[in-house]
């Protein structure tokens, strides 16, 4: 009997330990309810008594990441457009959590109910130019999400002890029975766009190249004004070397000057008629014609033509 009474003792003291102690892990919060009230609240790990008739409830306090569903929404100027965004979250106060969304499950919901909201706010205040734009300072994506975030934030910590640590914008595109007649918008005013800049280039080219034009001729003017000072230069240095050569020897000079006049006009298998007292024909015959004797070689030159 003592044996029985001992093993039934043990039993009931096992039973007992079994309702009145938990332990409680690090990556948990825990609640303790009587009947379904909180008495308890513990966010710390350990081993913790309760008493029998009490419940233990436990909440992950890990990240949690939400995917909500793509919504259409309207911007500023009445744009269709489809958004979905990303929610990081954990549970920051385990009593709130347990008295409002109890759950996850319930916890995403409100969370999917708080982000349409305030995502459709964020793009209804906002012109398409915001989200979708190739100029950098009409690009306010980020600016806006980061102001949903907050508001999000504030919500879900006040009202449902969840703290929002996240949103991110996941998706944003045109609904599909708008999408053709957008692209083709689009497409209109990046060609109109690009006739701007091409037009601001040919612009700028004309002008470029006016200038380029304009420098040129000034060089060219500037080349032609010291090119005719260094001819003029050089025809005044000529002259005077030409009258200090005619000086010094005029019968060399008129001799030179004869032949080159001779090279100007006479080619080759040209038939040249002289009268006899061409100085050309003269020298043809007299090499001593330019020797200052010019009268007493005329009619020997004469009786040696006669007789040629």
């Amino acid at each position: 009997m003592r044996k029985l009474a001992l093993i039934a003792v043990l039993a009931c003291i096992v039973v007992l330990g079994k309702m009145c102690l938990f332990t409680v892990d690090s990556s948990e919060y825990a609640i303790v309810t009587d009947f379904g009230k909180p008495t308890q609240v513990i966010t710390t790990p350990g081993l913790r008594v309760k008493f029998p008739y009490q419940s233990v409830r436990t909440f992950d306090r890990r990240l949690f990441v939400y995917a909500a569903p793509p919504s259409e929404f309207l911007t500023l100027e009445k744009t269709p457009v489809v958004a979905a965004g990303t929610v990081l979250w954990h549970v920051a106060d385990p009593r709130r959590f347990f008295e409002t969304v109890f759950d996850r499950r319930g916890a995403e919901s409100r969370l999917g109910d708080i982000l349409f909201a305030e995502l459709g706010a964020g793009v209804g205040r906002s012109p398409l130019s915001a989200f979708v734009s190739v100029d950098g300072a009409a690009y306010r994506a980020d600016t806006v999400i980061a102001e949903i975030a907050q508001r999000c934030r504030a919500v879900a910590l006040r009202d449902y002890g969840i703290e929002v640590v996240d949103v991110q914008l996941r998706d944003f595109d045109f609904p599909k029975q708008n999408r053709p007649r957008l692209y083709a918008r689009m497409k209109s005013e990046r060609g109109r766009i690009s006739m701007q800049y091409r037009s601001e280039g040919e612009e700028e080219g004309l002008k470029v190249r006016a200038g380029a034009e304009e420098e040129k001729a000034r060089i060219l003017g500037k080349a032609v004004e010291v090119s005719q000072e260094r001819r003029g230069e050089g025809e005044g240095e000529a002259a005077r070397i030409y009258g200090g050569a005619l000086s010094q020897a005029p019968d060399f000079y008129t001799f030179v000057r004869t032949m080159e006049s001779s090279r100007s006009f006479v080619h080759k298998g040209t038939t040249v008629v002289l009268p006899a007292d061409s100085p050309l024909f003269r020298l043809l015959f007299d090499s001593s014609y330019f020797n200052g004797s010019t009268g007493a070689h005329n009619g020997g030159t004469r009786e040696d033509v006669s007789q040629k």
